[in-house]
């Protein structure tokens, strides 16, 4: 990736941070707005939801923008896990909203509380909307970016939109059925809650997996060595590592080749390797390989 593509890269992931921190914070001001004014418990939880959308759009634009920053002597492998960190934080602001809509909700389905107002259903609707159009515009950037920051901030937006719509499921509930009903909205919003916390889970667990080095998938590693196994001399690839750095990937190589041939001539194949790698799959940061003598020549020595 050149350097004006890794701008591109991080203009685009700000902007479409920047964009639902804006929009985030109209919502949750009407959401909570609505909510006071028309009773709604699960409408004010919504809004409060909103509120902790804002603080993960934040954490996700300081993290894609750590991440650009180039590598220096104290991070020789740049920052790119930066994006990791990011999206691991929106995890647990997920898992946390989903606790408190859940304590919130159980607190008012004991607690006796007006009949929301019917006004609320159209707000619920309008922010329903907008969500699910928001959450789509940003999953599908963070899927052209590969950033996974991005895309667990898209999914904190269908968060807020699920919460929307169960809330707006109570509040139907409520208005038809009348006195002794009130409680529809609350239990709406307890269900909602264990949608968001299943969010969290979903989100922080691959930024764990990369801030454990976990390896790339399989396709991918067997794409690397079939890539660096078909340069000329090569014999076999005994072992292929890959992992990923933010948008980045590593690679860790063993190649087999003839142990008869020349120190030169080896290093000429390592060199072959990488460049091939990095010009195939563009995503490779750095190729790190190991030149081992042939099985086969081992083999036939041990004999």
């Amino acid at each position: 990736m050149t350097a004006g593509t890794t701008h591109q890269r991080l203009d685009r992931s700000v902007r479409a941070t920047i964009t639902g921190m804006i929009i985030n914070a109209v919502l949750a001001a009407g959401k909570i707005t609505a909510g006071a004014l028309g009773h709604s418990q699960a409408l004010i939880a919504d809004g409060i939801e909103s509120l902790a959308d804002i603080v993960s759009s934040i954490v996700v634009w300081r993290g894609v923008v750590v991440a650009a920053v180039p590598e220096d002597e104290d991070h020789p492998y740049g920052h790119g896990k930066a994006e990791a960190v990011a999206a691991g934080v929106v995890g647990v602001l997920l898992g946390s909203a989903a606790i408190w809509i859940a304590v919130e909700s159980l607190h008012q389905i004991i607690t006796p509380h007006q009949t929301p107002a019917t006004f609320t259903l159209v707000v619920l609707v309008v922010v329903i909307v907008v969500k699910e159009l928001l959450f789509r515009r940003v999953l599908q950037t963070g899927h052209e970016l590969e950033n996974v920051a991005v895309k667990g901030d898209a999914w904190h937006h269908r968060s807020d939109a699920i919460t929307s719509f169960a809330a707006g499921v109570g509040i139907v509930v409520a208005l038809a059925g009348g006195p002794g009903y009130e409680w529809a909205d609350d239990a709406a919003a307890l269900l909602a809650s264990l949608f968001i916390a299943w969010n969290g889970v979903r989100i922080g667990r691959p930024a764990m997996d990369e801030l454990m080095d976990a390896a790339a998938p399989k396709e991918f590693r067997n794409h690397v060595s079939a890539v660096a196994a078909a340069v000329t001399d090569v014999e076999r690839i005994e072992k292929c590592i890959v992992r990923r750095h933010g948008y980045w990937f590593y690679v860790d190589l063993h190649v087999e080749v003839d142990p008869q041939m020349t120190v030169a001539r080896s290093h000429a194949i390592a060199h072959e390797v990488k460049d091939r790698l990095r010009s195939e799959l563009p995503r490779i940061r750095d190729v790190l390989i190991h030149i081992e003598p042939s099985r086969r020549s081992r083999d036939t020595g041990s004999a």
